[in-house]
Order: structure tokens, then C-alpha cells, then sequence
């Protein structure tokens, strides 16, 4: 069945799942580059930003931060390094306050995905009903076999695409949306676990009296 012909046989709630399906697709896409770009690069980023500040340079570890802000881990600890002299408190506010700022982006159309899921399968139960209504407004008990029989089947085509399609664009959604979720779920267990090697390393440096802070340019 080709495309023109599986819209004419699902009736008029293909377009809205039509609708959906295209702006799925588009949120995918940006969802999926936008945690490979994070996957790339934020776990290398943040390791070495650790590991120039154990060792005391913390101008190499600002830099290196402010060459990738376009990660959420390295805005959240700029957030805190760039701050002159907090105390650790302070320290571990500002990681907090940026790390619950960072949520709306890591969740970013979540809620989208979690309407196409709920309303896909309701419009292919609409077409159902509607392909229902018109299957038995063209029976005619006393016309078996008859001219009329045309118009039952095709009332009962339009039920039965529009809900395999309903179903269809919702798993498909689905499927990437809790793929997502668990995306998210494991950044903010890196954030946790990064931003607590930061704050370690901060209260020993506060500890001992050494400078925490890089100078401003």
C-alpha cells in the first residue's frame, strides 16, 4: 500500500499523526546530536579540567572549561571556580544552584515526546471510532453483497490504519524518549559524582590556604 493510498484508507486523523511523526522525528534528531556531542566530549573535558586542578593550575583548568561551555559539566563548574574566595559552602551552593539550572536542558522536550506518546494512540482510536461510525452508516442489512459493501470495508480500513498508525508513531516515540531518559538519569550521576571530586578538591586546596580562585584578566 503506498503512502497516498495508506492516508486515503486512515481517514482524516492520518494528517495530525502526520504532524506528529514529522515534529518527532525533528526533536530526535537535535536530541540525538545534542548527547552525542556531550558523550564526545564532557567525560575527557571534566576528567582533565580534575586533573590540571589537583595539580594546582587552575588558570589551565579555567581555560580549559571556558574552551568547552557548550557542555553542561564544565557550566556548572565554571559557575563555582569563577567565584573569588567562597567558602566551601558557598563552593557547593553555586555547583548546586548551576547543576539545577542545567536540568531544563538535559530534559528539553521531554514533554513533547510524552504528549505525541499520549495523544498518538488516542487520534488512532478516533479514526477507529470514526472508521466504525462510517462502516455501519453504509450497512444495509437487506444489500448483502451489494453496492453498498464497498463502503463497509473501507469504513473498516480507516479503523484499522488509523490505529496501527496511532500505535506505531507512539511507540516509535516511545522508544527514543526513554532512551533519552536514561541518558538523562546518567548525566545527572556524573554531575553528582564530578561535581563531588570538584568540591573535595576545593576544600583541601581551602583547607591548606592555597589560592582557589583564578586571577581576572
Amino acid at each position: 500500500m503506498g503512502i497516498q493510498n495508506l492516508f486515503a484508507a486512515g481517514g482524516v486523523v492520518m494528517w495530525p499523526l502526520l504532524g506528529f511523526s514529522v515534529l518527532g522525528v525533528a526533536l530526535i534528531i537535535e536530541r540525538i546530536r545534542f548527547w552525542v556531542r556531550i558523550n564526545q566530549r564532557q567525560s575527557r573535558v571534566v576528567r582533565d579540567v580534575l586533573n590540571l586542578y589537583r595539580i594546582d593550575n587552575v588558570v589551565g583548568a579555567m581555560d580549559k572549561l571556558q574552551k568547552n561551555a557548550d557542555l553542561p559539566l564544565a557550566r556548572i563548574f565554571l559557575a563555582a571556580l569563577e567565584l573569588e574566595e567562597p567558602n566551601p559552602e558557598e563552593f557547593r551552593l553555586a555547583l548546586e544552584s548551576e547543576a539545577q539550572a542545567e536540568i531544563p536542558v538535559l530534559k528539553r522536550f521531554q514533554n513533547i515526546f510524552e504528549t505525541i506518546i499520549s495523544l498518538a494512540p488516542l487520534l488512532g482510536l478516533l479514526g477507529t471510532v470514526l472508521g466504525l461510525i462510517a462502516s455501519f452508516a453504509s450497512l444495509n442489512l437487506g444489500d448483502v453483497g451489494g453496492s453498498k459493501t464497498t463502503g463497509v470495508t473501507s469504513g473498516i480500513s480507516e479503523a484499522l490504519v488509523s490505529t496501527a498508525s496511532g500505535l506505531i508513531v507512539a511507540i516509535f516515540i516511545l522508544l527514543f524518549a526513554n532512551t533519552f531518559r536514561g541518558l538523562y538519569q546518567r548525566q545527572i550521576a556524573l554531575i553528582q559524582e564530578y561535581g563531588g571530586q570538584l568540591e573535595l578538591l576545593y576544600r583541601r586546596r581551602y583547607e591548606r590556604g592555597e589560592k582557589t580562585y583564578a586571577p581576572t584578566r
